[in-house]
């Protein structure tokens, strides 16, 4: 009784690691907050500037505004570039109306292009705004209408936008913009006053509301980070979500030396990135449901009448394409901007595999087939870890008639039976627990693809043959249904598709190839677990279905190769299916 107990915790407590664990960890071991900074201290050395950026006040709840009607309230600049499309605002310098050309709301092609920046006042309000905070100056602010020099932003025609208040001071936003994502603005402040001017450049990212599927904090296994993240002095910081923020006064604030903050979402990603040898004070902020991303110097540049002063930063605002982001951190020095990517604790693994699943994709031009071939490397990488595996499976079974023998000589006598196995173990050279330190080697390597599999962008809205249209999505043909001949639609905890019933068959196949269990229960639990874990995976990505299904085909044929190797233990297997039936034939 006590060994069955043990069994059904040791089940569930398994299944606590792999699908609660995150909750379990963010309950009973909180990340720590970061020190906070307190913004206009009576500490605050002279000359040092604050991390508050005179920013618009959070907007009272009223209905919003449609997004045509918000396009043409005000002057704008037109933005148009291979993968962005959209506008500038010159009330306030905001760039607030970005598409992604390359990417789609829905898997037809003639859905619309994917929004990331709407204007202030709109549904799912976002965008990002860069000026000035200081002591001597009349800074421009939200309400600034400023003056541009063209009237497109392009890869091949930069656009200055400039702005002079009464002390003849003027300020000057240059912007840039590659074929790509990434925005360059030079901010330049000349003092034509009669007066020494105390400035400081900031940029800030707004946006109203969050994702459905945002996290409060952290993630590992499998579970991924969308809300506030940034690199600070060098390190990617996952531990704050957006209720975190609002849980903590309403602010976060941290100190760095380069680096980037913003706002990551599955897919998408908007980052201010400051200059990488300033150091900087950055802020998150709530107020509402209005989340602020902040970024300013740490102190004031003093600026003589007649001087100028330029400074450089950076807007990414697009889709997290492991590539841009990977060549953006090589080209530009800003570290970690891949990360935006939350890859994991296995990190190490799910990298270098994601470049070998890249790689294939170019070859093949289907994802569906990269995930075929990467799932036969990784088998083959695994191979000689899956020889020991099988080995100790193979000693397992050879000794399997004794132990039957052992189990009926003393089955009144646990503790005997204990000692006779552990005998019988010594004599035959036989580690019971050997088979397992494999199937633990494996385990990071499987949650290391699921990462991947679940975040590429480049996985998004790729088909593979038939009915696989999207491998980001869950296998769309369910019996339930009749693979779609009857007018309705399943739930989803139901809803078991092809390839999730694929996964459970072959998973029961591997298992009959598999010494069985001696005692009851535990043959009870693994006969359920293939088809429990088919219902488990069914609302997954269909790519990850497939490496599953494919991994699991692969094995099944290792073993038979291996089994064709090894008569005796082929004979052995006969034998057993054999006493098997026999035993069923007497019931």
């Amino acid at each position: 009784m006590d060994d069955k107990r043990n069994l059904i915790f040791a089940v569930l407590l398994t299944g606590i690691i792999l699908f609660g664990w995150p909750y379990v960890a963010s309950y009973f071991f909180p990340t720590p907050a970061p020190v906070t900074t307190t913004a206009k201290s009576s500490t605050t050395p002279a000359g040092a500037a604050t991390s508050d950026v005179p920013v618009e006040a959070a907007p009272a709840k009223v209905q919003s505004v449609p997004l045509g009607t918000a396009l043409q309230s005000s002057g704008r600049i037109l933005v148009d570039t291979p993968k962005l499309k959209g506008s500038i605002n010159l009330e306030g310098a905001k760039i607030d109306d970005l598409v992604l050309l390359t990417h789609r709301t829905e898997l037809a092609k003639d859905s619309a292009p994917v929004r990331l920046f709407a204007p202030s006042g709109t549904k799912n309000a976002y965008f990002a705004r860069f000026g000035w905070a200081g002591t001597g100056i009349t800074a421009p602010d939200d309400k600034t209408v400023w003056t541009p020099s063209g009237n497109k932003l392009t890869p091949s025609t930069p656009v200055t936008l400039s702005w002079s208040n009464a002390q003849s001071q003027r300020f000057e936003i240059a912007l840039s913009i590659d074929k790509n994502y990434m925005i360059t603005a030079k901010q330049r402040f000349t003092n034509g006053g009669t007066t020494p001017a105390e400035i400081a450049n900031f940029a800030l990212l707004s946006r109203t509301g969050k994702p459905a599927d945002a996290t409060s904090g952290g993630s590992i296994f499998t579970h991924i980070h969308i809300g506030p993240m940034g690199v600070f002095d060098d390190k990617p910081n996952y531990d704050w979500g957006y209720v975190d923020v609002e849980e903590n006064k309403g602010e976060t604030s941290f100190t760095s030396t380069g680096g980037w903050l913003g706002f990551t979402d599955k897919y998408w990603l908007g980052a201010l990135i400051p200059d990488q040898k300033t150091p900087v004070s950055a802020k998150f902020r709530a107020s509402g449901d209005v989340y602020q991303a902040q970024v300013i110097p740490t102190r004031y540049t003093s600026v003589a009448a007649g001087a100028a002063l330029e400074t450089n930063s950076r807007l990414f605002a697009g889709a997290k394409e492991m590539a841009v982001l990977n060549g953006y951190s090589k080209s530009l020095g800003i570290p970690y901007l891949d990360y935006a990517i939350d890859w994991g604790w296995f990190w190490f693994i799910a990298i270098p595999f994601f470049w070998i699943l890249h790689w294939l994709f170019g070859v093949f031009g289907n994802f569906g087939v990269a995930i075929i071939g990467l799932t036969i490397i990784v088998r083959l990488f695994m191979y000689p870890v899956a020889q020991k595996q099988f080995a100790s499976m193979a000693q397992m079974r050879a000794v399997q008639p004794k132990l039957k023998a052992l189990q009926e000589r003393w089955k009144d006598d646990k503790p005997r039976l204990q000692q006779e196995m552990m005998k019988l173990y010594k004599e035959e050279k036989v580690n019971p627990l050997a088979g397992c330190l494999p199937i633990l080697l494996q385990i990071p390597i499987f949650f290391a693809l699921y990462k991947i599999l679940l975040l590429s962008i480049e996985m998004r809205h790729q088909p593979f043959v038939l009915w696989l249209k999207d491998l980001s999505a869950p296998d769309p043909l369910t019996p339930i249904n009749l693979f779609g001949l009857l007018p309705f639609d399943p739930p989803s905890f139901i809803a078991i598709g092809v390839l999730p019933i694929l996964l459970g068959v072959t998973m029961w196949l591997m298992q009959r190839l598999n010494p069985q269990p001696m005692d009851e229960v535990q043959k009870q639990v693994f006969a359920v677990m293939p088809w429990f874990l088919m219902f488990i995976m069914a609302p997954f990505a269909a790519g990850l279905q497939l490496y599953w299904v494919m991994s699991n085909l692969v094995s099944i044929a290792q073993q038979k190769w291996l089994y064709s190797r090894h008569p005796v233990l082929r004979e052995q297997m006969a034998k057993d299916a054999e006493e098997k039936a026999q035993a069923k034939a007497k019931a």
